[in-house]
């Protein structure tokens, strides 16, 4: 039977646009993340559904309150764990919250980045697949498979509906 870890990760549009909200996993050395920039989010909590989760996870990680977002896509991130694990995440777009968000948390520094410069920022090697298509102007849902393999990925495939 196959029973991924089910998670939420949001990227958080700047009223312009132009930026995105990333932490920066700078605080914890035994962080599978160390050193990376990603979206906010995290596992599904029994009882909650996914969206509740993504609200949940962005006002305890930027202490921000979620208020619009739109699904952008699914991916099947088989082996990706600290210990290989499979997680199964829904990736949502930001377009509206309210609050100041955080400078940082315990996982590291909240950062606002230009879009146009995620690809040149530490990131995990499988993000610069998948992320082109959560910014991109195409209205459909993509829905990836990306397995890994000590920490990299292997392969990558998604369809859009």
């Amino acid at each position: 039977m196959y029973t991924p870890i089910l998670a939420s990760l949001g990227f958080i549009l700047s009223p312009d646009g132009l930026k995105v909200l990333l932490v920066h996993r700078n605080r914890r050395m035994d962080d599978h993340h160390f050193g990376k920039y990603n979206g906010l989010g995290g596992k599904l909590k029994p009882g909650e559904d996914i969206f509740r989760c993504l609200q949940r996870e962005i006002f305890e990680e930027a202490g921000i309150h979620c208020e619009e977002a739109v699904l952008r896509g699914t991916i099947n991130w088989q082996g990706f764990g600290g210990n290989g694990e499979d997680w199964f995440g829904f990736i949502f777009l930001v377009h509206r919250y309210s609050g100041a968000p955080k400078v940082s948390n315990e996982e590291g520094d909240l950062e606002w980045r230009n879009i146009h410069e995620l690809g040149s920022l530490a990131m995990w090697e499988g993000d610069k697949y998948f992320l082109p298509l959560v910014f991109d102007t195409d209205s459909r849902i993509f829905h990836g498979h990306m397995p890994y393999l000590d920490g990299r990925p292997v392969g990558w495939s998604f369809s859009r509906v």
